[in-house]
């Protein structure tokens, strides 16, 4: 196991291939980044008192094609960005493991006991699960001490629990089993740790932060979701990501997100299905005139925006695999435009005169229009936007969005080919 030092020189301020491959090639970021490493390894040797140490790094996930389908069995596109959780860890030869996470209270489990009876998602009660899960899969466990820091803004829309899940995975996986664990199985592990959390979540995050680049599901068979992954190189189209917190809290919001899927599975149910995904575009509009008064016109439109953006995946992935990628921007307007018309995810119907997500969206369009995409990010009602932004409007783009939204609220980033790995120098 290599040694801080080593380390730390290796690391030659961030000028080094695998760093480009996580964080790009702006020199500044690169710098940052390495004395990020470098920050977190000497308080790890300040806490554990040991000077063998290995690096690893999980990325947050953005999703980019498929709002609110993933609950009717359908498909998405998402994509792991650069903002990361990061840890420097080594084996303890016990069976504990001991974390300190930055901003948090340290935490330790033993691992002798993985049996969760206070069913919260807590860092201690995911350590258990995603332990016993790759226990289950006949792998190894062991104790380990690790340092970590995130990256990846709680409430971002950017999946921090899921990238702090995976990265626990590829921990016990790189210091336990040579790598064995596969990323598609890193992130069912993860997604079955919330679960025995009682929060019951899809499979998305997870599967985007483990497995890196751009990633499509199919999610037409629950138990088996089809992960596949894009050959695409983001960094070469003259494009930013850009998330945007427009402010406003999920706080209070459950029943807005309850009507989402509870909606489209009423219009399901009044043609003989559970969920929306057996049905047709075509078997909506034809069932619309005799289930109209029974579902309500909202439901039928939310079913509406299901199909079109269920086959718009498909679509967007066809586009990207061919490199045609303003066709590809083009379709996440399209996309944008369905959550706001069909969906109705946009802002609160109770609440007209604060409008947040959608000011963030008609301020991109009047900065963007003709040269990028935007669309709302996540569950909407409030929270995040994103938007492709051409690198040469760029400054114009986050100045003006955070000119209304506060400085600090735009968050620069790019879609990175790696998921959660050990860091390799």
């Amino acid at each position: 196991m290599p040694t801080i030092q080593s380390l730390t020189e290796k690391l030659n301020n961030g000028d080094n291939a695998s760093f480009k491959e996580l964080y790009g090639n702006d020199s500044a970021v690169l710098k940052s980044m390495a004395n990020r490493y470098v920050k977190y390894m000497n308080e790890y040797k300040d806490t554990f008192g040991s000077d063998e140490v290995t690096l690893f790094s999980s990325p947050g996930r953005t999703e980019v094609g498929g709002n609110h389908t993933d609950h009717q069995l359908g498909r998405v596109l998402a994509g792991a960005v650069n903002l990361d959780n990061i840890a420097v860890a080594s084996a303890n030869g016990t069976n504990i493991v001991k974390i300190n996470s930055v901003g948090f209270k340290p935490f330790e489990v033993d691992l002798s006991d993985l049996s969760i009876t206070e069913f919260a998602v807590t860092p201690g009660n995911l350590v258990k699960a995603i332990a016993k899960g790759i226990k289950d899969l006949g792998l190894q466990i062991g104790g380990f001490n690790a340092v970590i820091h995130g990256s990846v803004p709680e409430g971002s829309g950017l999946s921090s629990s899921a990238s702090f899940e995976v990265l626990i995975g590829a921990i016990f996986s790189h210091l336990f089993n040579n790598g064995k664990l596969d990323p598609v199985d890193n992130a069912k592990i993860g997604q079955k740790a919330e679960h025995a959390c009682k929060k019951f979540c899809g499979l998305m995050d997870q599967t985007a932060c483990a497995v890196g680049g751009f990633i499509t599901i199919d999610f037409a068979d629950a138990a088996n979701p089809i992960v596949k992954a894009l050959d695409f190189d983001f960094a070469k189209t003259g494009y930013s990501l850009v998330i945007t917190n427009t402010g406003g809290s999920h706080g209070g919001l459950d029943a807005e997100y309850n009507s989402l899927p509870g909606e489209m599975k009423s219009v399901a149910k009044e043609l003989g299905q559970e969920v929306l995904r057996p049905l047709s575009l075509n078997d909506v509009v034809k069932g619309a005139p005799a289930i109209r008064s029974k579902v309500g016109d909202r439901a039928l439109l939310r079913s509406i925006h299901f199909q079109r953006d269920n086959a718009r995946v498909v679509e967007q992935v066809a586009a990207l695999e061919e490199n045609r990628f303003q066709d590809f921007l083009g379709m996440v307007i399209e996309s944008g435009f369905s959550s706001y018309m069909y969906n109705q995810n946009i802002y609160v119907l109770k609440e007209p005169e604060y409008q947040p997500v959608a000011l963030g969206l008609g301020l991109s369009d009047v900065v963007l229009k003709g040269k990028g995409a935007w669309r709302v990010h996540g569950g909407g009602f409030a929270g995040t936007i994103q938007a492709f932004v051409p690198n040469d409007i760029l400054d114009e783009y986050i100045s003006t969005l955070e000119s209304v939204f506060g400085e600090g609220n735009c968050h620069k980033l790019f879609i990175r080919s790696k998921g959660s790995v050990k860091v390799e120098l």
